[in-house]
């Protein structure tokens, strides 16, 4: 995937429909995206429930929906206007619509009061990934997670 495609005509116009747009939460979406799918290279995971460029799970897409969503009524208007989406809609969305799949991955992040790592430190990003998006269930590792990204970044 294209990396400054992702970020003008995908990250960047979803954070700021969100208004949630920083530059700390656009580097931590990268760093996701190159952790989670390789930089896009996979929208679903091997062997695992995990979809789209973020690899979200679908019950993280289901608690994400019913217990932040479906608590802040501006955050339902704003989603139902820009995004579509009503009703919750089906996980496989996350394949198909990349800002629908930015925007779960941030409320994601949103969903903790913890402020975000700062974007130039890779192990803050690293961290704050492991505990928020990919927990301590999760496979990625420190190096291999920083080293997809650095790949990611320079591609």
């Amino acid at each position: 995937m294209n990396l400054n495609q992702l970020k003008q005509d995908i990250i960047t116009p979803t954070l700021s429909i969100l208004q949630a747009y920083r530059d700390d939460a656009m580097e931590l979406l990268i760093f996701t995206c190159a952790g989670e799918s390789n930089g896009g290279k996979y929208v679903k995971q091997i062997n695992g429930p995990a979809l789209g460029i973020y690899q979200m799970e679908p019950a993280t897409h289901s608690d994400i929906w019913s217990n932040y969503i479906r608590r802040n009524v501006r955050l339902q208007q704003i989603i139902g206007l820009n995004f579509n989406c009503p009703t919750v809609p089906n996980t496989d969305r996350l394949v198909y619509d990349l800002r629908y799949a930015t925007m779960m991955a941030r409320l994601n992040y949103m969903r903790f009061p913890e402020a975000l790592p700062d974007r130039n430190d890779h192990e803050a990003l690293f961290e704050y990934y492991k505990k928020y998006y990919n927990t301590e269930f999760g496979k990625a590792t420190k190096a291999e997670s920083i080293k997809k990204y650095k790949a990611f970044i320079k591609a």
